[in-house]
């Protein structure tokens, strides 16, 4: 099944997507934090800036290794901030950085989006890890043709939904947080130009997460269509 030529142009596309969503980021990335801000501050010291700002005081901040590694763990209330944005002082780094206590600023308020997120991390890799095994399974077995292959079927499509549903929830949790770091940022940390320089980082590194959830969405309903559970379509 995987030499059949929807297969390959599913999976070809879905890959472009990404590539080109990650190579603007890096980009974009690399481009504005060649600019430096007037402030002199670091992203360290943006990031908890803003959460003095909001009341927020038991978030630690601290570096971790990598570049665009940057990330907010709800678990220890940490926001981990990645070498070239925790000691940076560019528009990057304070657009990445504000984006990350964006994350924090939900999980104190309780943003509904980012509790299920979260909720549904241990579904989502469940399914995404045996969805594959069940798929083929029923594919093997005559997909809707036969009685098992057709229960099997729609389990595998389930499974692997779990994932597709995983990555669209991203997408509000992602945009609001960008949202949210802009609005900070704007008009006390930055002046117009560099808030623009920000939001273009942001703006490149959302485009990941639309990528993933297309690529995702497409790979779901191919599955779909070769078991034959959308457009009578089947592996025979």
């Amino acid at each position: 099944m995987f030499f059949d030529p929807l297969y390959l142009a599913v999976m070809g596309l879905g890959a472009l997507l990404s590539f080109g969503a990650s190579w603007l980021t890096k980009r974009r990335f690399k481009k504005y934090s060649q600019m430096p801000t007037r402030s002199g501050m670091t992203g360290a010291d943006i990031a908890r800036s803003i959460l003095r700002d909001k009341g927020i005081f038991d978030v630690e901040v601290e570096p971790v290794a990598g570049t665009l590694s940057d990330h907010y763990d709800p678990r220890s209330k940490t926001l981990r901030l990645s070498e070239p944005v925790f000691g940076g002082r560019s528009m990057a780094a304070f657009g990445v950085a504000a984006h990350e206590v964006g994350h924090a600023i939900q999980h104190a308020e309780g943003y509904l989006p980012l509790r299920f997120r979260s909720a549904w991390v241990p579904v989502a890799s469940t399914g995404g890890n045996i969805s594959l095994f069940v798929i083929i399974a029923a594919a093997v077995m005559g997909g809707v043709t036969t009685t098992w292959g057709a229960g099997l079927a729609w389990i595998g499509v389930a499974l692997f939904a779990t994932t597709t549903l995983f990555t669209l929830v991203t997408l509000p949790v992602e945009f609001d947080a960008s949202r949210r770091a802009l609005a900070c940022l704007d008009g006390r940390y930055v002046s117009e130009e560099e808030a623009d320089g920000a939001r273009k980082v942001l703006g490149a590194a959302a485009m990941t997460y639309v990528a993933a959830f297309a690529a995702s969405l497409m790979t779901l309903i191919y599955w779909a269509m070769r078991l034959g559970l959308l457009g009578g379509r089947s592996n025979n």
